[in-house]
């Protein structure tokens, strides 16, 4: 069954938010916000990369039963999707993007079969080098995303696709995403957009 949402995902520093932006650039992109208890970054924005939350406000969401998908990550930090974010990405009539780690494409594909997702991946050297050049990171934090990155690579099977994100070739990269979606896409899109 073919659906209007995919799901783009991929270790600290893979690229999946340049991916992202760089495909609204050609395709009607609608993101699936993601609603977290980490603290916001500066430059970030609620409602933007996420929907930013307290544990409390997120327990509360987890007892109403309001989440589509949750799971506690790396960080302490609950991530999740409510029901209300997945239905009004699905009525927007645009391709659906949704960013997520590899235990929420896990429980995705329980409850959406057919859902596509593309892992996005780099060396790790590279994804050290990307992690890095954000500045402001400690070691421990470096250490601690390339630890959970070998985890997240023994789960590769869970994916539909892998693209590789070379350095210095983004631009190929999202031509690449955007052919995968443009196959499976359940909406029609314009090829000359």
């Amino acid at each position: 069954m073919k659906s209007n949402i995919f799901i783009i995902s991929g270790p600290s520093g893979a690229g999946e938010d340049s991916i992202i932006d760089g495909l609204k650039k050609t395709m009607p992109i609608e993101r699936i916000v993601t609603t977290t208890t980490r603290k916001m970054r500066p430059r970030e924005k609620s409602g933007r990369e996420y929907y930013f939350i307290s544990h409390d406000e997120f327990n509360k969401l987890i007892k109403e039963k309001k989440l589509f998908e949750y799971a506690k990550e790396y960080n302490d930090n609950y991530y999740g999707v409510t029901y209300d974010e997945i239905g009004r990405v699905k009525n927007s009539g645009k391709i659906g993007i949704w960013k997520i780690e590899y235990k929420g494409v896990i429980t995705a594909k329980k409850i959406i079969p057919g859902i596509i997702a593309i892992f996005i991946n780099a060396p790790l050297e590279i994804l050290e080098k990307r992690i890095r050049g954000r500045g402001n990171v400690t070691e421990e934090f470096i250490k601690n995303r390339l630890e959970y990155t070998k985890e997240w690579l023994k789960h590769l099977d869970i994916y539909d696709y892998l693209v590789e994100n070379e350095e210095g070739r983004l631009n190929q990269t999202i031509s690449r995403v955007s052919e995968i979606i443009k196959k499976n896409a359940k909406l029609a899109i314009d090829k000359t957009s």
